[in-house]
């Protein structure tokens, strides 16, 4: 289930085909999913409620090249490793992992170690990023192991994409309901290039009263009066209300460059706010964007005995649509990932419950987002 399957429209670009980050040729997602064991935590045996996914900008015979590729921090209270080098080189070299914040550690080390083969001194400086998932998942139990990063890796394909408690988000809360993965796309109009921008989070932030869909007040229309928060019944030991992060990866096809991606990457803050995302002080909001309008095959512009790349770029007017994409799938993003989430039940029975669609469907009628009748 997702938000437009509710009738529910988030801003005035259109989606593509699947309103996916898939949407981009040859973006591939997969997901590790890791779900086992009820009742008290007991550190090393669960319960779990965790995992990896995985984006892949480029497939098929251009899998291993280089994408230009910026970044942003709206928070800085996480991780996403290997940005400096992106800021530095304007490159992104890897697979984009997402996990929870105490496996950034071994997800990391799986990537490096898969591009590594045993006969070279190969280097990598790879990107994971992750969020707190330890409400609801035995986080210092380590469950998440190299081989959880290779399945989300080898299930990583186009097509649909799956959202809510999986992969990575598996153990997300957002919006003290339960989050996880969501994504979305938006297409540029054909006049304009036709291009193409599409948006993966992991949402596993903010507070029930700020939660905005298309700018109605959902989160103060349904209090935690109504609808408990898994923060109610936690130990006053883990962090409060609004704890938490969200990492989000912009893709799109059009031809930019290493700063127009950083450009599109701080606008997914936008989309972050108009959901009710505040960037608070406890919370890792890290963004990445990548373009995969420009090809870096080995030896290319070679010619005269030199070598360099014929590299194209965006004007300013069709970056200005970009830019409305990028919070558009954004906010969307967020949405579907609250809408596609299911009720979860974590370590020490506690609860994370769905966004319920009933009363979110009530409430945008009687709001005048949907049709009354």
């Amino acid at each position: 289930m997702r938000a437009r399957d509710l009738g529910i429209v988030i801003g005035l670009g259109t989606p593509g085909p699947l309103n996916a980050i898939t949407d981009v040729a040859g973006v591939r997602v997969g997901h590790t999913t890791l779900v086992s064991g009820d009742g008290p935590l007991v550190v090393g045996r669960g319960p779990i409620r965790s995992g990896v996914t995985v984006v892949a900008p480029r497939s098929g015979d251009a899998a291993g090249m280089p994408v230009f590729a910026g970044c942003h921090t709206l928070n800085g209270n996480g991780e996403l490793t290997g940005l400096e080098w992106v800021r530095e080189s304007g490159f992104l070299t890897s697979p984009v992992a997402i996990t929870n914040t105490h496996s950034v550690g071994v997800v990391r080390d799986a990537l490096v170690a898969l591009g590594a083969p045993d006969d070279e001194a190969a280097w990598s400086l790879p990107v994971v990023g992750e969020t707190w998932d330890g409400m609801l998942n035995d986080i210092n139990g380590f469950h998440v192991t190299p081989q959880h990063v290779l399945e989300a890796l080898d299930s990583a394909a186009g097509g649909s994409v799956a959202e809510g408690a999986v992969g990575g988000g598996t153990g997300s809360i957002c919006h003290e309901f339960k989050g996880g993965i969501g994504t979305a796309s938006r297409v540029v109009p054909e006049a304009s290039g036709g291009f193409t921008v599409g948006v993966l989070v992991q949402a596993s932030y903010g507070k029930r009263a700020w939660l905005r869909v298309d700018g109605v007040p959902v989160g103060r229309e349904i209090g935690i009066d109504e609808l408990t928060s898994p923060y109610g019944t936690a130990r006053s030991t883990l962090p409060p209300p609004g704890s938490g992060s969200i990492i989000v990866v912009v893709a799109t096809d059009a031809p930019l460059l290493p700063h127009q991606c950083e450009r599109l990457a701080q606008r997914a803050g936008l989309g972050i706010a108009r959901a009710g995302g505040t960037g608070g002080h406890t919370s890792g909001d890290l963004f990445i964007a990548f373009a995969t309008g420009n090809r870096f095959p080995d030896g290319a512009g070679q010619r005269d005995g030199q070598v360099g790349y014929n590299v194209r770029a965006t004007g300013d007017k069709v970056i200005d649509l970009l830019f409305d994409a990028t919070i558009e799938a954004t906010e969307e993003s967020i949405i579907n990932a609250l809408v596609a989430a299911t009720t979860v039940v974590g370590r020490d029975g506690i609860t994370a419950h769905a966004l319920p669609h009933d009363r979110l469907v009530e409430i945008m009628k009687r709001y005048g987002r949907l049709p009354a009748a």
